[in-house]
């Protein structure tokens, strides 16, 4: 048996076979097709979970993805465990294990109830008010219960053993929404041949055709029609179905994320099977046919377990063959619900009443329900449910006032009428519009290339959905470049159709009672709770959502938030349309980490980067570094010598013979076309139209605001090609910056933007016999100051391979960089390291760098600058063009607080005790003995010891710097109060003779 509520010969799954599960440690049986919900529905279990702030009783209320309450923690073993999985979307499979959440220390039994005694307690808006006094209690007391408290589920404690995949996609036509419209869309899209994803998050297409007992397509059941027409769309070449696949983010340009579950309805996945898979799809049009969502009655105590959605109750029925109750009862704004009383009573359930807010309706599922016997109460309010664990009554009274009546029943089917599933359209940006007929929002202005189709497009009636979605199809086809259409529409020969409905609380929750009439379930937010937030001065529908947080569930809202934004506009006199609409944000529904992260976790969870010279160095015994995804010889221990001593030993080698080191992770971008140098000119503040090809220049890029962005040398190859170099860490966001600019600002300049950064490897000789070293290498390229002075580049080869020789220096010492193709560096790495041993060369890594740039002055954007630093700032105004009239950053640089004295100022520091190496970021100031907080007046940005120059040096950011030269300042630090005196940037070689060698 798979329960006492599933009816014979109901619902799709007729011959499926059994599968056991267990719900808190008890055994049921359900059916192969079941949802966790249908399953225990099937069992006669209504009560799931218990709310998040009152620890009330909570029932299944919906049969999708909009379920507030079902929310489970499913457990395969001590490391899979999934907290907060709606049970109305989890199938079955046999031996499925889930917990409910939220009590303690069981369901029936939860002591935390008390909360819903003591509710005056936690109104809305109580955490903006409480928890103020005393004050240390916040940390010890406070605090820690709130966060042990928070929460529904309980997070696992384990790594997870699954693995998780994603895919790129890109297709003509992206239609999202397996129901008939979505259907409909996709038919006439893929035969014309255009390239068709269908995606619905459903494990079977049909959309609301899984309930509509009483809709036809094509001679066919509507259910068994959206069959047929899948299967013949997953046949065809040009088109991919995803079911269980939910789009659950819309961004820019027609780029949808999605996610598939791939083995969660699977007993034993496969090792080799993924659990969910990222489908990241880029897409020419995109067809919304995302479907409604009902909304419920609001009403006081409308949570008890066995109050639940008529549409929900209608697809456990005729989808998966399962009774809610056995006497039920009906309250409704809409005739929707009369279809589920209908289809109820057909297969032998008790209707007790159905109870309709309008005044004498008139139609025909009205006529039926009339001539099924089933009582109707019309202009009549449902104003409170009986029972606590489950339902057990409904009591009516007319909605004007008057006599009470109270009627046993063991389920409450409630249906307010159909909320426009708008999400994923106000994701891509589109603003909805209010239609004042029907009290909905629907789609209004596209940002995107997206059209919404069906019932997300406020269309009603089976009949014009199809016509509308078909049309949308063909449509979306030919302007994706579609040439021929040569289908044929669906012709709908029977449906349903209902819209209207109410929307806010109905009578029975009115301003004037105390009841718990909920709009969101999830959070616990009545009706009362909106009307205070209201009266507390909440006008704003975000501000109204923040102080209750109606709508801020894992749910998003999606069967609140009309009702919350109806009782506001009511409290405050105002049209729905005036109040606002909440902004509805990614993701649509809650997704895994796991997905998102895919294969990027462990070892994998940053890429790791090498260069070329990589195993070299690593056979030498360097100690390695991380510098954004780099790995980077930090230094070269010799025996015996630890990192200070074998920095130093590197430093004194560079200055006296020659050090060659690794500058492979330099970002390096290639600027190429007729418009290169006006390019150049427009994203660096230094003048490039007059410098030569051949020739070198320090160059400088600016963020609007005239904050340095980045730096680096740039080579002028050819009239229309420059070699670009970047610090390491930015290389990304340079290559970003300037696309970004090219692309959007100055799309009219001929240009293009390639990332050489992995092609050529780097091998900076620097040092007194640099030039003796590389020369005898060298092929095609005169050597000599006069042909190859300091910032010239020059093409030649290098060991037979081809170089771009730059003469440059990153260390004051006579330099070379040698480029050469990735493939060939670390065998001209070797060539040069063996040339270089005839002249007592070392190598050296990026500590030695770091000290021997500071000695020069040299400085490192990101290090020695901080977001708010201008070339002033940091002593680098020669490198502004004076004559130029525009750049990214030059009005910028104009701002008032930019000019203003006082600014910090880029300055050297000694320490009056030379042996003293002062810590990187220490703060500075002018008096000691000064009161705490003591006024800061600047950084330390680099320091080190130099055994060149035979003391510690630094350079910091100082108010005024440069103003104060040889002004002695403080830096307090725990032990003691350090003096140090501003100086000049250069501690090595002040006249720069020394490049030249």
């Amino acid at each position: 048996m798979s329960g006492a509520f599933r009816i014979p010969g109901a619902g799709r799954f007729k011959q499926a076979k059994t599968a056991r599960f267990s719900f808190d440690g008890q055994s049921y049986a359900g059916i192969e097709g079941d949802t966790l919900a249908s399953a225990l529905l099937a069992n006669g279990v209504h009560l799931v979970g218990r709310s998040f702030k009152y620890h009330r009783p909570r029932g299944i209320l919906s049969a999708g993805a909009e379920e507030p309450n079902a929310l489970v923690e499913i457990k395969r073993d001590a490391a899979r465990k999934t907290p907060n999985v709606r049970a109305t979307v989890q199938e079955l499979y046999d031996g499925l294990d889930a917990q409910s959440q939220n009590r303690w220390p069981s369901l029936s039994f939860d002591v935390g109830a008390v909360n819903d005694i003591a509710s005056p307690l936690f109104s809305a808006g109580f955490y903006y008010k409480t928890f103020m006094w005393p004050k240390a209690a916040w940390k010890s007391l406070y605090e820690p219960k709130i966060r042990a408290a928070a929460g529904l589920g309980v997070s696992p404690d384990q790594p997870d053993p699954d693995h998780y995949s994603s895919r790129y996609a890109h297709c003509d036509v992206l239609v999202l929404g397996g129901g008939a419209a979505g259907i409909a869309a996709a038919l006439a899209a893929a035969e014309t041949g255009v390239r068709v994803i269908l995606a619905d998050e459903q494990a079977e297409f049909g959309g609301s055709l899984r309930f509509e007992s009483g809709a036809k397509i094509d001679g066919q059941d509507g259910f068994a029609w959206a069959q047929g027409a899948v299967a013949k769309l997953a046949a065809m070449d040009n088109v991919r179905v995803l079911s269980r696949t939910t789009a659950f983010g819309y961004y820019a340009q027609n780029f949808v994320a999605l996610v598939e579950r791939v083995s969660d309805h699977l007993k034993a996945p496969g090792h080799d099977l993924a659990r969910e898979r990222l489908w990241q799809v880029r897409a020419k049009r995109v067809v919304l046919a995302s479907g409604a969502i009902e909304r419920h009655m609001v009403f006081a105590d409308n949570d008890r377990p066995g109050i639940m959605l008529a549409g929900a109750a209608r697809t456990y029925l005729n989808h998966y063959g399962v009774a809610v109750g056995k006497n039920v009862g009906v309250y409704t704004a809409n005739d929707s619900a009369y279809a589920a009383a209908i289809d109820l009573k057909k297969a032998g359930v008790n209707v007790a009443a159905i109870v309709d807010l309008r005044d004498n309706p008139t139609g025909p599922v009205i006529d039926e329900a009339r001539a099924l016997g089933i009582e109707i109460n019309f202009g009549r309010a449902v104003i409170r449910a009986g029972g606590k664990l489950r339902v057990s009554s409904m009591t009516v009274q007319p909605k004007n006032g008057g006599g009470e009546r109270t009627i046993p029943v063991d389920a409450i089917l409630m249906s307010a009428g159909w909320t426009p599933s708008v999400h994923l359209f106000s994701q891509s940006r589109g603003k909805v519009a209010f239609n004042d007929e029907t009290k909905r929002f629907v789609p209004g202005t596209y940002a995107q290339d997206c059209v919404s189709v069906g019932a997300c497009n406020g269309t009603d009636g089976l009949s014009a959905t199809v016509d509308e979605a078909y049309a949308a199809g063909a449509k979306a086809a030919k302007d994706a470049g579609a040439k021929t259409a040569k289908g044929t529409k669906p012709k709908v020969d029977a449906s349903e159709s209902w819209s209207r409905g109410m929307l806010g609380a109905a009578p029975g929750a009115g301003p004037d009672t105390t009841v718990k009439a909920f709009v969101d379930f999830q959070n616990d937010v009545t009706a009362k709770d909106i009307r205070q937030a209201v009266h507390e001065g909440m006008r704003s529908i975000e501000h109204v959502k923040r102080f209750t947080t109606n709508g801020m569930a894992t749910d998003q809202g999606k069967t609140s938030n009309m009702h919350g934004l109806a009782i506001a506009a009511e409290m405050l006199g105002k049209p729905i349309p005036e109040v606002g609409l909440t902004t509805f944000r990614a993701p649509y529904t809650p997704v895994t980490f796991g997905a998102i992260v895919s294969h990027a976790r462990g070892p994998l969870f940053d890429p790791t980067r090498k260069t070329a010279i990589h195993p070299w160095a690593e056979a030498q015994g360097a100690v390695f570094e991380d510098v954004g995804q780099w790995k980077r010889a930090w230094y070269f221990p010799k025996a015996g010598e630890d990192m200070h001593a074998a920095v130093d030993r590197e430093c004194v080698a560079v200055r006296k013979t020659a050090g060659l080191f690794d500058a492979s992770t330099l970002g390096k971008i290639e600027v190429v076309g007729p418009d290169a140098a006006k390019f150049m000119e427009l994203l660096y503040t230094n003048p490039w139209e007059k410098l030569e090809p051949g020739r070198c220049r320090y160059g400088i890029m600016l963020r609007e605001d005239g904050f340095i962005y980045d730096d680096g040398v740039v080579g002028r190859l050819a009239p229309d090609r420059f070699h670009v170099t970047t610090t390491t860490g930015g290389a990304p966001r340079v290559m970003n910056h300037m696309e970004d600019y090219l692309q959007t600002e100055f799309p009219h300049l001929n240009v293009w933007l390639t990332s050489i950064t992995e092609q050529w490897a780097v091998i900076a000789v620097q040092g007194p016999k640099s030039r003796d070293i590389i020369a005898p290498l060298v092929e095609g390229i005169d050597m000599s100051d006069e042909a190859l002075p300091h910032m010239s580049v020059r093409e030649g080869k290098i060991c037979g391979v081809p170089t771009r020789l730059f003469r440059m220096s990153f260390t004051g010492e006579r330099g070379f960089e040698v480029n050469v193709p990735a493939d060939y560096g670390q065998a001209v790495w070797e060539a040069l390291w063996a040339e270089g041993q005839k002249h007592g060369a070392a190598a050296y890594g990026t500590e030695a760098m770091h000290v021997l740039r500071a000695e020069k002055g040299y400085i490192i954007v990101g290090q020695d600058t901080d977001g708010t630093v201008t070339p002033n700032d940091a002593g680098l105004d020669w490198a502004v063009g004076k004559k130029k009239t525009d750049f990214v950053g030059i009005r910028g640089l104009t701002r008032p607080d930019l000019v203003a004295k006082g600014r910090k100022q880029l300055v050297g520091l000694k320490t009056k005790d030379p042996k003293v190496v002062l810590e990187e970021g220490a703060q500075i100031v002018a008096d000691p003995k000064q009161a705490i907080p003591m006024k800061m007046i600047g950084h330390v940005t680099s320091s080190y010891w130099s055994e060149n120059c035979g003391r510690s040096i630094a350079l910091a950011l100082v108010a005024g710097g440069r103003d104060r030269m040889g002004e002695t300042l403080y830096v307090p630090m725990p032990n003691g109060v350090i003096e140090v005196e501003i100086t000049g940037m250069v501690f090595f070689d002040e006249t720069g003779g020394r490049l030249n060698g």
